[in-house]
Protein backbone atom coordinates (compact mmCIF):
# COMPACT_ATOMS: atom_id res chain seq x y z
CA UNK A 1 0.00 0.00 0.00
CA UNK A 2 1.27 3.48 -0.86
CA UNK A 3 2.62 5.66 1.91
CA UNK A 4 0.57 8.88 1.78
CA UNK A 5 1.51 12.04 3.63
CA UNK A 6 -2.16 12.84 4.29
CA UNK A 7 -5.54 11.27 3.72
CA UNK A 8 -8.84 13.18 3.80
CA UNK A 9 -12.34 11.71 3.79
CA UNK A 10 -15.26 13.87 2.70
CA UNK A 11 -17.39 15.22 -0.13
CA UNK A 12 -15.93 17.60 -2.70
CA UNK A 13 -17.11 19.57 -5.71
CA UNK A 14 -14.87 20.09 -8.73
CA UNK A 15 -15.30 21.04 -12.39
CA UNK A 16 -15.53 18.18 -14.87
CA UNK A 17 -15.89 20.57 -17.81
CA UNK A 18 -16.87 24.17 -18.43
CA UNK A 19 -20.52 23.42 -17.68
CA UNK A 20 -20.39 20.26 -15.54
CA UNK A 21 -19.48 19.80 -11.88
CA UNK A 22 -18.44 16.45 -10.47
CA UNK A 23 -19.54 15.54 -6.95
CA UNK A 24 -17.03 13.32 -5.15
CA UNK A 25 -19.25 11.94 -2.38
CA UNK A 26 -17.39 10.46 0.60
CA UNK A 27 -14.18 10.06 -1.39
CA UNK A 28 -10.74 9.42 0.04
CA UNK A 29 -8.16 12.01 -1.08
CA UNK A 30 -4.62 10.68 -0.79
CA UNK A 31 -1.95 13.37 -0.79
CA UNK A 32 1.78 12.94 -1.43
CA UNK A 33 4.56 14.60 0.54
CA UNK A 34 4.93 17.05 -2.34
CA UNK A 35 1.33 18.21 -1.79
CA UNK A 36 -0.03 16.52 -4.92
CA UNK A 37 -3.25 14.52 -5.11
CA UNK A 38 -1.73 11.09 -5.64
CA UNK A 39 -4.92 9.03 -5.72
CA UNK A 40 -8.68 9.40 -5.27
CA UNK A 41 -10.89 6.56 -4.14
CA UNK A 42 -14.67 6.37 -4.19
CA UNK A 43 -16.53 4.20 -1.67
CA UNK A 44 -17.06 1.69 -4.49
CA UNK A 45 -13.33 1.15 -5.10
CA UNK A 46 -12.01 -2.13 -3.74
CA UNK A 47 -9.05 -0.44 -1.99
CA UNK A 48 -11.28 2.07 -0.19
CA UNK A 49 -11.90 0.09 3.00
CA UNK A 50 -8.30 -1.06 3.29
CA UNK A 51 -6.97 2.51 3.06
CA UNK A 52 -9.59 3.74 5.50
CA UNK A 53 -8.61 1.02 7.97
CA UNK A 54 -4.91 1.80 7.50
CA UNK A 55 -5.13 5.56 8.09
CA UNK A 56 -8.19 6.27 10.25
CA UNK A 57 -7.18 7.35 13.72
CA UNK A 58 -3.71 8.49 12.65
CA UNK A 59 -2.54 12.08 12.87
CA UNK A 60 -2.38 12.45 9.10
CA UNK A 61 -6.01 11.38 8.57
CA UNK A 62 -8.88 13.85 8.45
CA UNK A 63 -12.56 12.93 8.32
CA UNK A 64 -14.82 15.88 7.47
CA UNK A 65 -18.11 16.28 9.30
CA UNK A 66 -21.46 15.95 7.54
CA UNK A 67 -21.65 19.75 7.38
CA UNK A 68 -18.23 20.20 5.76
CA UNK A 69 -17.41 20.22 2.06
CA UNK A 70 -14.27 20.60 -0.03
CA UNK A 71 -13.88 23.08 -2.90
CA UNK A 72 -10.75 23.70 -4.97
CA UNK A 73 -8.83 26.77 -3.90
CA UNK A 74 -9.78 29.77 -5.97
CA UNK A 75 -7.37 31.28 -8.51
CA UNK A 76 -7.40 35.07 -8.80
CA UNK A 77 -5.98 36.17 -12.14
CA UNK A 78 -5.86 39.90 -11.50
CA UNK A 79 -4.92 41.70 -8.27
CA UNK A 80 -3.19 45.06 -7.92
CA UNK A 81 -1.52 44.30 -4.61
CA UNK A 82 -0.64 47.91 -3.61
CA UNK A 83 -4.23 48.99 -4.20
CA UNK A 84 -5.37 46.95 -1.19
CA UNK A 85 -4.47 50.12 0.72
CA UNK A 86 -7.35 51.96 -0.99
CA UNK A 87 -9.84 49.10 -1.45
CA UNK A 88 -13.45 50.10 -0.95
CA UNK A 89 -12.82 53.78 -1.69
CA UNK A 90 -12.31 56.09 -4.65
CA UNK A 91 -14.52 54.38 -7.21
CA UNK A 92 -16.21 57.52 -8.49
CA UNK A 93 -14.12 58.54 -11.53
CA UNK A 94 -13.47 57.20 -15.05
CA UNK A 95 -10.43 54.95 -15.33
CA UNK A 96 -7.87 57.50 -16.57
CA UNK A 97 -8.88 60.07 -13.95
CA UNK A 98 -9.05 57.44 -11.20
CA UNK A 99 -5.50 56.29 -11.90
CA UNK A 100 -4.07 59.79 -11.73
CA UNK A 101 -6.17 61.14 -8.85
CA UNK A 102 -6.10 58.16 -6.52
CA UNK A 103 -4.19 55.11 -7.59
CA UNK A 104 -0.80 56.33 -8.74
CA UNK A 105 -0.36 58.38 -5.51
CA UNK A 106 -1.09 55.24 -3.46
CA UNK A 107 1.24 53.04 -5.49
CA UNK A 108 4.03 55.62 -5.22
CA UNK A 109 4.06 55.04 -1.44
CA UNK A 110 5.52 51.58 -1.96
CA UNK A 111 8.99 53.03 -2.17
CA UNK A 112 8.61 52.76 1.64
CA UNK A 113 9.40 49.11 2.33
CA UNK A 114 7.78 49.15 5.78
CA UNK A 115 4.51 50.40 4.27
CA UNK A 116 4.76 47.71 1.60
CA UNK A 117 5.31 45.03 4.24
CA UNK A 118 2.21 46.04 6.19
CA UNK A 119 -0.08 46.21 3.16
CA UNK A 120 1.18 43.11 1.36
CA UNK A 121 1.17 40.85 4.41
CA UNK A 122 -2.39 41.88 5.24
CA UNK A 123 -3.52 41.35 1.64
CA UNK A 124 -2.06 37.86 1.29
CA UNK A 125 -3.62 36.78 4.60
CA UNK A 126 -6.97 38.26 3.55
CA UNK A 127 -6.99 36.50 0.20
CA UNK A 128 -6.11 33.17 1.81
CA UNK A 129 -8.94 33.68 4.30
CA UNK A 130 -11.28 34.14 1.34
CA UNK A 131 -10.28 30.79 -0.13
CA UNK A 132 -7.87 32.14 -2.76
CA UNK A 133 -4.84 29.89 -3.01
CA UNK A 134 -3.16 31.25 -6.17
CA UNK A 135 -2.91 34.90 -7.21
CA UNK A 136 -1.55 36.71 -10.26
CA UNK A 137 -0.31 40.01 -8.82
CA UNK A 138 0.61 43.40 -10.21
CA UNK A 139 3.00 45.03 -7.73
CA UNK A 140 4.52 48.48 -8.38
CA UNK A 141 7.50 49.94 -10.26
CA UNK A 142 9.63 49.42 -7.14
CA UNK A 143 11.84 46.35 -7.48
CA UNK A 144 12.48 45.79 -3.77
CA UNK A 145 8.85 46.09 -2.75
CA UNK A 146 7.85 43.76 -5.58
CA UNK A 147 10.40 41.20 -4.37
CA UNK A 148 8.99 41.60 -0.88
CA UNK A 149 5.53 40.61 -2.13
CA UNK A 150 6.97 37.42 -3.64
CA UNK A 151 8.74 36.64 -0.36
CA UNK A 152 5.54 37.18 1.64
CA UNK A 153 3.66 34.78 -0.66
CA UNK A 154 6.45 32.25 -0.21
CA UNK A 155 6.42 32.61 3.58
CA UNK A 156 2.64 32.55 4.06
CA UNK A 157 2.11 29.63 1.72
CA UNK A 158 0.21 31.25 -1.12
CA UNK A 159 1.14 30.45 -4.71
CA UNK A 160 2.02 33.90 -6.01
CA UNK A 161 2.79 35.04 -9.53
CA UNK A 162 4.23 38.51 -9.08
CA UNK A 163 5.07 41.24 -11.55
CA UNK A 164 7.24 44.31 -11.10
CA UNK A 165 5.18 46.84 -13.05
CA UNK A 166 6.82 48.71 -15.94
CA UNK A 167 5.77 52.33 -16.58
CA UNK A 168 8.36 54.24 -18.57
CA UNK A 169 6.23 56.45 -20.85
CA UNK A 170 6.60 59.99 -19.53
CA UNK A 171 3.66 61.14 -21.70
CA UNK A 172 1.25 59.01 -19.68
CA UNK A 173 2.95 58.43 -16.30
CA UNK A 174 3.37 61.09 -13.60
CA UNK A 175 6.83 62.39 -12.69
CA UNK A 176 6.53 61.05 -9.14
CA UNK A 177 5.61 57.51 -10.17
CA UNK A 178 7.34 55.85 -13.09
CA UNK A 179 10.52 54.01 -14.01
CA UNK A 180 13.58 56.23 -14.21
CA UNK A 181 13.99 55.35 -17.90
CA UNK A 182 13.50 52.44 -20.27
CA UNK A 183 16.92 50.92 -19.70
CA UNK A 184 16.40 50.94 -15.93
CA UNK A 185 12.94 49.42 -16.27
CA UNK A 186 14.28 46.52 -18.32
CA UNK A 187 17.38 46.03 -16.14
CA UNK A 188 15.34 45.91 -12.93
CA UNK A 189 12.78 43.61 -14.51
CA UNK A 190 15.52 41.15 -15.44
CA UNK A 191 17.02 41.32 -11.96
CA UNK A 192 13.57 40.78 -10.48
CA UNK A 193 12.96 37.73 -12.69
CA UNK A 194 16.24 36.13 -11.64
CA UNK A 195 15.70 36.75 -7.91
CA UNK A 196 12.15 35.39 -7.91
CA UNK A 197 13.20 32.31 -9.85
CA UNK A 198 15.85 31.71 -7.19
CA UNK A 199 13.22 32.16 -4.45
CA UNK A 200 11.01 29.65 -6.22
CA UNK A 201 13.64 26.96 -5.76
CA UNK A 202 13.00 27.09 -1.99
CA UNK A 203 9.21 27.49 -2.15
CA UNK A 204 7.04 24.35 -2.00
CA UNK A 205 3.91 25.83 -3.57
CA UNK A 206 5.79 27.95 -6.09
CA UNK A 207 6.32 31.68 -6.66
CA UNK A 208 6.81 32.95 -10.17
CA UNK A 209 8.05 36.17 -11.78
CA UNK A 210 5.72 37.79 -14.28
CA UNK A 211 6.70 40.24 -17.03
CA UNK A 212 4.30 43.13 -16.44
CA UNK A 213 3.88 46.11 -18.74
CA UNK A 214 1.08 47.89 -16.87
CA UNK A 215 -0.73 48.53 -20.12
CA UNK A 216 0.21 49.96 -23.49
CA UNK A 217 -0.37 53.63 -22.50
CA UNK A 218 2.19 53.39 -19.68
CA UNK A 219 4.97 51.93 -21.83
CA UNK A 220 7.20 53.02 -24.70
CA UNK A 221 7.63 50.77 -27.72
CA UNK A 222 11.20 50.08 -26.58
CA UNK A 223 9.98 48.83 -23.20
CA UNK A 224 7.27 46.66 -24.73
CA UNK A 225 9.77 45.09 -27.14
CA UNK A 226 12.33 44.54 -24.39
CA UNK A 227 9.76 42.95 -22.08
CA UNK A 228 8.69 40.53 -24.79
CA UNK A 229 12.31 39.52 -25.23
CA UNK A 230 12.83 39.05 -21.47
CA UNK A 231 9.73 36.85 -21.23
CA UNK A 232 11.06 34.66 -24.04
CA UNK A 233 14.58 34.55 -22.55
CA UNK A 234 13.41 33.41 -19.10
CA UNK A 235 10.19 31.60 -20.10
CA UNK A 236 8.09 33.68 -17.71
CA UNK A 237 4.41 34.43 -17.44
CA UNK A 238 3.22 37.75 -18.91
CA UNK A 239 0.38 39.98 -17.78
CA UNK A 240 -1.09 43.31 -18.80
CA UNK A 241 -4.42 45.04 -19.39
CA UNK A 242 -6.10 44.68 -22.75
CA UNK A 243 -8.95 46.70 -24.26
CA UNK A 244 -10.33 47.48 -20.82
CA UNK A 245 -12.26 50.72 -21.32
CA UNK A 246 -13.34 53.12 -24.03
CA UNK A 247 -10.37 55.33 -23.17
CA UNK A 248 -7.68 52.63 -23.08
CA UNK A 249 -9.02 50.79 -26.12
CA UNK A 250 -9.25 54.07 -28.05
CA UNK A 251 -5.75 55.18 -27.01
CA UNK A 252 -4.19 52.05 -28.51
CA UNK A 253 -6.22 52.38 -31.72
CA UNK A 254 -4.96 55.95 -32.09
CA UNK A 255 -1.33 54.99 -31.37
CA UNK A 256 -1.07 51.87 -33.53
CA UNK A 257 -4.17 51.81 -35.73
CA UNK A 258 -4.94 48.34 -34.36
CA UNK A 259 -6.50 46.79 -31.29
CA UNK A 260 -4.55 46.00 -28.11
CA UNK A 261 -4.34 42.29 -28.88
CA UNK A 262 -2.53 42.74 -32.17
CA UNK A 263 -0.31 45.51 -30.78
CA UNK A 264 0.72 43.35 -27.82
CA UNK A 265 1.36 40.40 -30.12
CA UNK A 266 3.69 42.52 -32.25
CA UNK A 267 5.92 42.88 -29.18
CA UNK A 268 5.91 39.16 -28.34
CA UNK A 269 3.59 39.61 -25.38
CA UNK A 270 0.90 37.10 -26.35
CA UNK A 271 1.86 33.47 -25.67
CA UNK A 272 0.84 30.34 -23.77
CA UNK A 273 1.68 31.87 -20.36
CA UNK A 274 0.09 35.29 -21.03
CA UNK A 275 -2.96 36.55 -19.13
CA UNK A 276 -4.63 39.77 -20.22
CA UNK A 277 -7.00 41.53 -17.85
CA UNK A 278 -10.52 42.72 -18.70
CA UNK A 279 -10.63 42.47 -22.52
CA UNK A 280 -14.14 43.97 -22.59
CA UNK A 281 -13.66 45.48 -26.03
CA UNK A 282 -11.86 42.65 -27.82
CA UNK A 283 -13.30 41.77 -31.22
CA UNK A 284 -13.70 38.25 -32.54
CA UNK A 285 -10.44 38.52 -34.48
CA UNK A 286 -8.68 39.54 -31.24
CA UNK A 287 -10.15 36.52 -29.45
CA UNK A 288 -9.04 34.22 -32.26
CA UNK A 289 -5.51 35.62 -31.90
CA UNK A 290 -5.70 34.88 -28.17
CA UNK A 291 -6.74 31.30 -28.93
CA UNK A 292 -3.97 30.85 -31.52
CA UNK A 293 -1.27 32.14 -29.18
CA UNK A 294 -2.62 30.47 -26.01
CA UNK A 295 -3.28 33.81 -24.32
CA UNK A 296 -5.90 33.83 -21.56
CA UNK A 297 -8.32 36.52 -20.38
CA UNK A 298 -8.88 37.55 -16.75
CA UNK A 299 -12.57 38.38 -16.34
CA UNK A 300 -13.11 40.92 -13.54
CA UNK A 301 -16.90 41.26 -13.26
CA UNK A 302 -17.08 43.51 -10.18
CA UNK A 303 -14.37 45.88 -11.38
CA UNK A 304 -15.88 46.06 -14.84
CA UNK A 305 -18.97 47.75 -13.40
CA UNK A 306 -16.86 50.72 -12.32
CA UNK A 307 -14.18 51.10 -14.97
CA UNK A 308 -14.68 49.01 -18.09
CA UNK A 309 -17.68 50.70 -19.73
CA UNK A 310 -19.28 47.39 -20.61
CA UNK A 311 -19.85 43.72 -19.81
CA UNK A 312 -17.21 41.22 -20.90
CA UNK A 313 -18.92 38.61 -23.15
CA UNK A 314 -17.36 35.69 -21.33
CA UNK A 315 -19.54 32.94 -22.82
CA UNK A 316 -18.94 34.11 -26.38
CA UNK A 317 -15.19 34.57 -25.96
CA UNK A 318 -14.88 31.14 -24.33
CA UNK A 319 -16.72 29.60 -27.29
CA UNK A 320 -14.03 31.11 -29.54
CA UNK A 321 -11.46 28.95 -27.75
CA UNK A 322 -10.00 31.42 -25.25
CA UNK A 323 -9.03 30.27 -21.74
CA UNK A 324 -10.74 32.50 -19.17
CA UNK A 325 -10.40 32.83 -15.41
CA UNK A 326 -11.72 35.27 -12.82
CA UNK A 327 -10.04 38.23 -11.17
CA UNK A 328 -11.06 40.51 -8.32
CA UNK A 329 -9.01 43.44 -9.69
CA UNK A 330 -8.47 44.84 -6.21
CA UNK A 331 -9.04 47.76 -5.88
CA UNK A 332 -10.92 48.57 -9.08
CA UNK A 333 -12.99 45.73 -7.68
CA UNK A 334 -13.83 46.55 -4.08
CA UNK A 335 -14.03 42.94 -2.87
CA UNK A 336 -11.11 40.54 -2.30
CA UNK A 337 -13.52 37.60 -2.61
CA UNK A 338 -13.85 35.46 -5.70
CA UNK A 339 -17.17 34.29 -4.28
CA UNK A 340 -18.41 37.84 -4.92
CA UNK A 341 -16.98 37.72 -8.41
CA UNK A 342 -18.55 34.35 -9.20
CA UNK A 343 -21.90 35.85 -8.24
CA UNK A 344 -21.30 39.02 -10.22
CA UNK A 345 -20.13 37.05 -13.26
CA UNK A 346 -23.51 35.31 -13.33
CA UNK A 347 -25.43 38.54 -12.72
CA UNK A 348 -23.53 40.53 -15.36
CA UNK A 349 -23.98 37.80 -17.96
CA UNK A 350 -27.73 37.75 -17.36
CA UNK A 351 -27.87 41.52 -17.79
CA UNK A 352 -25.88 41.25 -21.02
CA UNK A 353 -28.25 38.61 -22.37
CA UNK A 354 -31.46 40.31 -21.34
CA UNK A 355 -30.36 43.93 -21.80
CA UNK A 356 -30.71 46.85 -19.43
CA UNK A 357 -32.52 49.58 -21.36
CA UNK A 358 -36.25 48.97 -20.98
CA UNK A 359 -37.07 51.57 -23.65
CA UNK A 360 -35.80 49.03 -26.20
CA UNK A 361 -38.04 46.08 -27.07
CA UNK A 362 -37.17 42.81 -25.35
CA UNK A 363 -36.19 41.09 -28.60
CA UNK A 364 -33.54 43.75 -29.33
CA UNK A 365 -32.17 44.96 -26.01
CA UNK A 366 -29.89 42.02 -25.11
CA UNK A 367 -27.18 39.78 -26.55
CA UNK A 368 -28.41 36.23 -27.09
CA UNK A 369 -26.67 33.25 -25.49
CA UNK A 370 -24.61 35.34 -23.07
CA UNK A 371 -25.65 33.97 -19.70
CA UNK A 372 -23.25 32.03 -17.51
CA UNK A 373 -24.51 29.30 -15.22
CA UNK A 374 -23.32 28.87 -11.66
CA UNK A 375 -21.29 25.85 -12.78
CA UNK A 376 -19.59 27.89 -15.49
CA UNK A 377 -18.72 30.76 -13.16
CA UNK A 378 -17.29 28.24 -10.68
CA UNK A 379 -15.19 26.78 -13.49
CA UNK A 380 -13.74 30.22 -14.24
CA UNK A 381 -12.70 30.67 -10.60
CA UNK A 382 -11.01 27.27 -10.43
CA UNK A 383 -10.16 25.09 -13.44
CA UNK A 384 -10.27 28.03 -15.84
CA UNK A 385 -7.72 29.89 -13.75
CA UNK A 386 -5.40 26.89 -13.69
CA UNK A 387 -5.62 26.46 -17.45
CA UNK A 388 -5.01 30.18 -17.94
CA UNK A 389 -1.78 29.92 -15.93
CA UNK A 390 -0.74 26.58 -17.47
CA UNK A 391 -0.38 25.09 -13.98
CA UNK A 392 -1.84 21.83 -12.53
CA UNK A 393 -4.18 23.60 -10.12
CA UNK A 394 -7.88 24.37 -9.84
CA UNK A 395 -9.25 20.82 -9.86
CA UNK A 396 -9.63 18.05 -7.30
CA UNK A 397 -8.13 15.43 -9.53
CA UNK A 398 -5.12 13.12 -9.51
CA UNK A 399 -1.80 14.84 -10.27
CA UNK A 400 -3.21 18.25 -9.29
CA UNK A 401 -1.98 20.23 -6.29
CA UNK A 402 -3.92 19.78 -3.04
CA UNK A 403 -5.13 23.39 -3.03
CA UNK A 404 -8.49 23.34 -1.29
CA UNK A 405 -10.86 25.20 0.98
CA UNK A 406 -12.93 23.37 3.57
CA UNK A 407 -16.38 24.90 3.98
CA UNK A 408 -18.59 24.44 7.05
CA UNK A 409 -22.25 25.11 6.27
CA UNK A 410 -23.58 24.80 9.82
CA UNK A 411 -21.86 27.38 11.99
CA UNK A 412 -23.68 29.02 14.87
CA UNK A 413 -23.26 32.45 13.28
CA UNK A 414 -22.97 31.31 9.69
CA UNK A 415 -25.52 28.61 8.97
CA UNK A 416 -26.58 28.13 5.38
CA UNK A 417 -30.27 27.26 4.78
CA UNK A 418 -29.71 23.56 4.14
CA UNK A 419 -32.61 21.24 4.99
CA UNK A 420 -32.05 17.75 3.56
CA UNK A 421 -31.02 19.31 0.22
CA UNK A 422 -29.45 17.24 -2.54
CA UNK A 423 -25.71 17.80 -2.97
CA UNK A 424 -26.27 19.71 -6.23
CA UNK A 425 -28.27 22.32 -4.32
CA UNK A 426 -25.80 22.45 -1.43
CA UNK A 427 -23.08 23.30 -3.95
CA UNK A 428 -25.10 26.22 -5.31
CA UNK A 429 -25.93 27.46 -1.82
CA UNK A 430 -22.25 27.47 -0.90
CA UNK A 431 -21.36 29.58 -3.93
CA UNK A 432 -24.16 32.10 -3.39
CA UNK A 433 -24.32 32.27 0.41
CA UNK A 434 -20.96 31.34 1.92
CA UNK A 435 -19.09 34.06 3.80
CA UNK A 436 -15.44 34.09 4.88
CA UNK A 437 -16.36 32.63 8.28
CA UNK A 438 -17.65 29.50 6.52
CA UNK A 439 -14.15 28.92 5.11
CA UNK A 440 -12.72 26.96 8.04
CA UNK A 441 -9.45 25.82 6.51
CA UNK A 442 -7.39 26.56 3.42
CA UNK A 443 -4.66 24.25 2.14
CA UNK A 444 -2.05 25.03 -0.53
CA UNK A 445 0.22 22.30 -1.93
CA UNK A 446 -0.70 20.01 0.98
CA UNK A 447 0.05 22.61 3.67
CA UNK A 448 -2.56 24.21 5.91
CA UNK A 449 -2.17 27.97 5.41
CA UNK A 450 -5.36 29.29 7.07
CA UNK A 451 -7.66 28.12 9.84
CA UNK A 452 -10.55 29.73 11.71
Amino acid sequence: MANYAQVFLGTAFTSKSFSEVTILKDFLYCISGDGIIEQLFSPLDEQYEAILKEYEGKGNFRRLSNDEYILPGFIDLHVHAPQWAQAGTALDLPLEDWLNAYTFPVEAKFSDIDFAQAVYEDLVKTLLANGTTTVLYFATVHKQASLLLAKICSLLGQRGLVGKVVMDNDDQCPDYYRDADTATALKETEEFIIEVQQLNEQTKQGVYPVVTPRFIPSCTDEALQGLGELAAKYNTHIQSHCSESDWQHGYVKDRYDKNDAFALNDFGLLQEKSVMAHCNFIADEDAKLFAETGTAAAHCPVSNVFFSNGVFPAKHIHELGVDIGLGTDVSGGFSPSLYDNIRQAVIASRMLEEGVDTTISADKRGVDSSRLTTNEAFYLATAGGGESLSLPIGKIEENYAWDVQIINTNLQNGKLPIFNDPLEDIFQKILYLARPENIREVWVQGEKVHQR
